[in-house]
């Protein structure tokens, strides 16, 4: 295995943990912003009003997509498996 290959597993790598962590990220990115707009229209600045609602929204997502990260997660592994197997 040279430099290049090595430097492509590593980006493959990174970019499957991205894809990964998307739907979890995004759904507490939409929670929270717009509980921080819901704040700031209503002066409620309550800190820990966030943490339920995101919570939630986080597990719904990981519910939602746990398939698609599945298959992410299976089909690098199938390709690190073959690159294995190619030595």
């Amino acid at each position: 295995m040279n430099g290049l290959e090595v430097l492509d597993f590593g980006r493959d790598a990174l970019w499957t943990t991205v894809w990964m962590c998307a739907p979890a990220m995004i759904a507490g990115l939409v929670v929270g912003l717009v509980i921080a707009f819901f704040q700031a229209l209503t002066q409620i600045q309550e800190m820990t009003l966030v943490f339920v609602p995101k919570i939630m929204a986080i597990f719904a997502a990981l519910l939602i997509f746990l398939p698609l990260m599945g298959a992410l997660l299976a089909g690098f592994a199938n390709e690190v498996f073959a690159r294995i197997a190619e030595f």
